[in-house]
């Protein structure tokens, strides 16, 4: 084992991928779209349902676990487990489901997200009731929603601002994410904005939604579904693809944490939650920025990718504006971001298929293939408690 790593690095594996296809009006329930994605996952891993054994997905997935075990013919359960934080999820369901098969608690894993995020519920909608709920979330945002912050995009606006103000990036700092990620979107016939990229022209006239924001600064809207098997290690090498092996899992809350308001820390320029996931992931993994041959950013703000990129240690605070600006980002770049085009170009499924791009990555099946990539990093949602992979052949 390598110096630094722990018990679960190397002990488990992704070894399916599934999805359905990704879409503004699905037309079917988010059960349905929640079991084709699994039968999917297992398909492709060579498994059946009667292989599982466990179940995880996110707090604010509709469909239960015994639910999508029943429709989709798997039997009994010995494990299941659901992660909290909206997109901050993402990569801690992987890491619960590694943590099961790693102590036995069940074998085969599969986890999941499905949800008619378009033609559903938006959660890009303003939420009034957010500040009037009985819980400490609603006595957080007592504190902000009568002023009128009421959507994600108006929380990650302040942190932006901040940003801007001190370290003097621009909104042509932000445009250039968008452009890049719609332009490895064009060439993913699975992307939504599949064909279509666009100019920092297109994004400077996009209007704004809350300033410093843009339109284009903000990740769509998707009705769809994404699920992973996790099982052992040695299991893997044995079914249908090459594994994506987890060299490390992390999840991680910063000090004076909140649901995307952490106003009140003395900082507002960084993603102090992410510096913890980064400072575990490479710990456990023994590996450092250098070794990633292939970034998978959680990207449904613009700003989050580059305090994102200075938090994980690819380039120094308020040095990813030039970073991005030297085509860091790109595919054929010093770190390529989302191959496939990301939240703001594929779909945005919770950061869910930002995990089964890595897997492809690793397996060299990628649309956007990146050469020889060996050492894939993931990262879940930002603003919130979040999470964090490295995936290795």
């Amino acid at each position: 084992m390598t110096p630094g790593t722990t018990a679960l690095s190397g002990a488990a594996a992704i070894a399916g991928i599934g999805a359905t296809e990704f879409s503004k009006d699905s037309g079917r329930s988010e059960l349905r779209l929640a079991v084709e994605a699994v039968l999917a996952a297992l398909d492709d891993a060579g498994l059946g349902p009667a292989d599982v054994d466990g179940l995880v997905t996110f707090t604010q997935d509709t469909n239960q676990e015994i639910a999508v075990a029943r429709e989709t013919g798997i039997g009994d359960l010995s494990f299941f487990s659901r992660v909290d934080y909206g997109g901050g999820a993402a990569c801690g369901t992987v890491l619960h489901a590694a943590m099961a098969v790693a102590t036995g608690a069940a074998s085969v894993v599969v986890c999941y997200r499905a949800f008619n995020e378009r033609s559903g519920r938006r959660f890009g909608r303003p939420n009034a009731d957010l500040g009037a709920m009985p819980t400490s979330m609603g006595l957080e945002m007592s504190w902000h929603v009568p002023y009128g912050l009421v959507t994600p995009a108006a929380w990650v606006a302040m942190f932006a601002r901040r940003y801007m103000h001190v370290y003097g990036v621009t909104s042509a700092d932000f445009g250039r994410v968008a452009v890049a990620m719609r332009r490895h979107a064009a060439t993913n016939p699975a992307a939504w904005f599949h064909g279509r990229p666009i100019t920092l022209d297109d994004h400077q006239a996009s209007r704004w939604i809350a300033e410093p924001l843009r339109l284009l600064d903000c990740c769509q809207e998707s009705d769809g579904a994404v699920a992973l098997v996790v099982t052992s290690a040695e299991r893997a090498r044995d079914l249908r693809h090459p594994p994506a092996v987890i060299a490390a899992a992390a999840q991680g809350s910063a000090a004076g944490q909140m649901m995307m308001t952490s106003y009140y820390r003395d900082d507002m320029t960084g993603l102090p939650e992410m510096g913890v996931v980064a400072r575990r992931l490479w710990e456990r993994s023994g590996r450092t920025p250098a070794d990633v041959d292939v970034a998978i950013l959680y990207d449904h703000f613009t700003p989050f990718v580059l305090m994102q990129l200075e938090e994980l240690g690819f380039c120094e605070r308020g040095a990813a504006k030039d970073f991005v600006a030297d085509g860091g980002i790109e595919i054929d770049g010093r770190l390529p971001v989302n191959p496939h085009g990301g939240q703001l170009g594929e779909a945005y499924i919770h950061g869910m298929n930002g995990i089964a791009e890595a897997v492809r990555q690793i397996r060299g099946t990628a649309v956007n293939q990146i050469p020889d990539a060996g050492t894939v990093l993931v990262t879940a949602g930002t603003g919130v408690p979040t999470s964090g992979l490295i995936l290795t052949r």
